[in-house]
C-alpha cells in the first residue's frame, strides 16, 4: 500500500554556499557516518562531485521526510536515515534509531531515486507498507 511520495529539487550552488558559510559543518549535520566517508573521499578527488553527493543526500532526506509525512520532526532527523548505494549502484535507505523502530512498527519501507546534473539535483522517495516489515527492514 502506498503511504507517501516525496520529491525535492536543489540547486547545487546553494548547498556549496552553505557548505562554505558553515566551514563544512553542514556536511556533519546532514550526513550519517557511512555517507561522510563517501562524501569526504569524493570531495578530495573532485570538489564538484563532492558537492553533488552532499546535495543529493540532502534532497533525498528532504524527500523522505515528506514521504513519511513528518518533515524534520522526531523520529525523523538528518542523520536518522542514510542514503547509500548497493554494489550495483542502486541507492537505498538505511535507517538508524529511533527512526528504524518507528519504520518497523509501521511496517513501512522506502525506495529512493537520485539524479544530478551540473547545476541541479533531484530526489524522489516512495514509501509503502510492507508485510510485517520486521525482517525486511532489519537489514537496513
Amino acid at each position: 500500500m502506498l503511504i507517501g511520495i516525496g520529491n525535492d529539487l536543489l540547486a547545487i550552488h546553494r548547498m556549496k554556499a552553505t557548505y562554505e558559510r558553515t566551514d563544512g559543518r553542514i556536511a556533519h549535520r546532514i550526513l550519517g557516518p557511512e555517507e561522510l566517508v563517501v562524501f569526504e573521499s569524493r570531495l578530495a578527488r573532485n570538489s564538484s562531485r563532492g558537492m553533488a553527493y552532499l546535495s543529493t543526500r540532502f534532497a533525498a532526506k528532504e524527500a523522505f521526510s515528506k514521504a513519511i509525512g513528518l518533515g524534520m520532526r522526531m523520529p525523523m532527523y538528518w542523520r536518522g536515515v542514510e542514503i547509500l548505494n548497493h554494489l550495483s549502484g542502486e541507492p537505498y535507505l538505511k535507517y538508524h534509531e529511533p527512526l528504524l523502530s518507528w519504520m518497523q512498527k509501521k511496517a513501512w519501507s522506502g525506495k529512493v531515486t537520485l539524479t544530478d546534473e551540473q547545476e541541479m539535483v533531484s530526489a524522489c522517495v516512495i514509501v509503502t507498507q510492507i508485510g510485517n516489515g520486521l525482517n525486511e527492514l532489519s537489514g537496513f
